[in-house]
């Protein structure tokens, strides 16, 4: 026992520390090569996401961010040359369309006249020179607004003199050229929701119009073109009801209903490229390959447009435009649409 103890278990512990030395050693500085691993190789493929054209229906509501304003003042112009006689009005009065407001005496000029002399011979003579009196009546009914006509003042024709402000409002938006192509049809009313104000009207006499500030011949003309938008942009107008109380400032949302169409050919509107009448898409084969295809547009709801020919239904396209850029979501964010409503259902 004596023997173990004093030289078998000494030297199996120095054998043993010597293994581990030796094999610590190994570890830091000679690693063992590594084995490529044939499992981990890439084997996956990249394909571009499809849809399938489907029947769908489509409501066409363009919704724009409009303001509430008085309708614009409209200029007296003068209808003759010559000199105020008799103003039958004040600033600030009430005046109806048609009503007299000031008259202008016209000069005549003298009237030749040719009469036969006892010996024959032609005598031309001028008669006296006369006048006459144009009336200058209210352009329509309203306030008069920077009316400053004075008795014996000179007037030429177009001259204005001054402004009737219509007692009543109207809401302007602006419109932006994509949604004057959805405009399929000219609309005649919309339909208008002020926040905080009455319940939904129908904004009637609504127009489309193409606003050039630098055009208005007066101030009143001139905000109201500006409020409409840059110089050139459309701007859609309609006016108020009289029973409707509204304040000017107020914003409102305006909704025009462009039509709809119900059990048509649809696609998402990114897998188009183009957005009125005609288009593109990437029509897949046989071969799993998206190709160039046109198509014939109809309605769209800004999320989904109506494919009136060039495909079936069934028919497998690439969901997005090759190239193109991110399209926003209309649905979480109709601002970044342009403020349009989208309505599909099957």
């Amino acid at each position: 026992m004596g023997v173990w103890r004093k030289w078998i278990f000494p030297i199996l512990r120095m054998v043993l520390v010597a293994a581990i030395a030796v094999a610590l050693v190994k570890l830091a500085f000679f690693p063992d090569a590594p084995q490529a691993d044939a499992s981990l190789q890439p084997t996956g493929t990249i394909s571009e996401p499809q849809v399938q054209v489907e029947r769908a229906s489509i409501r066409n509501d363009v919704v724009l961010a409009g303001t509430v304003g008085p309708v614009p003042a409209v200029a007296i112009k003068a209808t003759a040359n010559g000199t105020v006689d008799e103003v039958f009005v004040k600033p600030g009065q009430v005046v109806g369309q048609g009503d007299v407001l000031f008259d202008i005496k016209v000069v005549d000029e003298p009237v030749e006249t040719t009469t036969v002399g006892p010996d024959g011979v032609p005598i031309v003579s001028l008669g006296q020179p006369g006048h006459h009196f144009e009336k200058v009546l209210a352009p329509t009914s309203g306030v008069l607004v920077g009316f400053d006509v004075l008795s014996e003042q000179p007037m030429a024709v177009g001259q204005a003199a001054g402004r009737v402000a219509p007692p009543s409002f109207e809401v302007s938006a602006p419109l932006g050229a994509e949604q004057q192509y959805r405009l399929t049809q000219m609309p005649t009313e919309a339909e208008v929701v002020i926040a905080g104000g009455p319940a939904p009207f129908s904004c009637t006499s609504l127009t489309i119009s193409t606003t050039d500030v630098a055009a208005g011949d007066d101030a009143d003309t001139a905000a109201a073109g500006a409020a409409g938008g840059a110089p050139g942009s459309a701007t859609v107008r309609c006016s108020v009801p009289a029973e409707v109380k509204v304040f000017s400032g107020l914003t409102a949302q305006v909704t025009i209903a462009a039509g709809s169409a119900d059990d048509v050919l649809a696609v998402p509107t990114t897998a188009v490229e183009g957005g009125a009448e005609t288009g593109v898409v990437w029509l897949v084969g046989d071969d799993g390959e998206g190709a160039e295809h046109p198509v014939t547009l109809g309605l769209t709801d800004g999320v989904n447009v109506q494919i009136v020919d060039g495909l079936a239904e069934g028919d497998a396209v690439l969901q997005f435009v090759p190239g193109a850029p991110a399209q926003p979501d209309c649905e979480m964010d109709p601002a970044a649409c342009g403020g349009m409503v989208m309505g599909l259902g099957k």
